[in-house]
């Protein structure tokens, strides 16, 4: 099971592509942020000289973003506000999407896709986001700090 927020979601690996460079049986990890930090990290990694951003997936109320990244991301991820789960391949296949359950286990609601597979590189580089989610932050604290 993977996490985007508090919402537990299961997921698969990306679905075989004839030109593509994964195999179903690739697992990947998931990196989950706040949204409006996640967007802002959207922004700034497309906006890069070499735009280098992934899939991204959004739970259903828009709480939090996801970033598919390469596997073994989750066990050195630290950045405070955000979590990476390790998939092992489980749960969705893309371009499929899950329904991710309500936090008190209500009725599921689906999730979507901010960056679709296909439309984008294959998952996105840790070290990169981890920048732009730094500095995602620190454009948000300072204009937070401007009211």
């Amino acid at each position: 099971m993977s996490e985007i927020g508090s919402q537990s979601a299961t997921w698969h690996a990306p679905a075989p592509e004839a030109d593509g460079p994964q195999s179903a049986a690739e697992p990947w990890d998931l990196v989950t942020v706040p949204v409006r930090q996640g967007l802002e990290a959207v922004d700034i990694l497309r906006r890069g000289a070499a735009p280098a951003v992934g899939p991204v997936v959004h739970d259903g109320t828009c709480d939090t973003l996801g970033f598919l990244v390469p596997p073994g991301t989750a066990a050195a991820w630290d950045m405070p506000g955000s979590a990476c789960t390790r998939t092992s391949g489980r749960g969705l296949r893309l371009p499929e999407l899950p329904e991710l359950p309500e936090p008190a286990g209500d009725a599921p609601r689906p999730a979507g896709w901010l960056l679709p597979p296909g439309d984008t590189d294959p998952v996105t580089d840790p070290v990169v986001l981890r920048r732009a989610l730094g500095e995602a932050a620190r454009l948000i604290e300072a204009a937070d700090g401007c009211h």
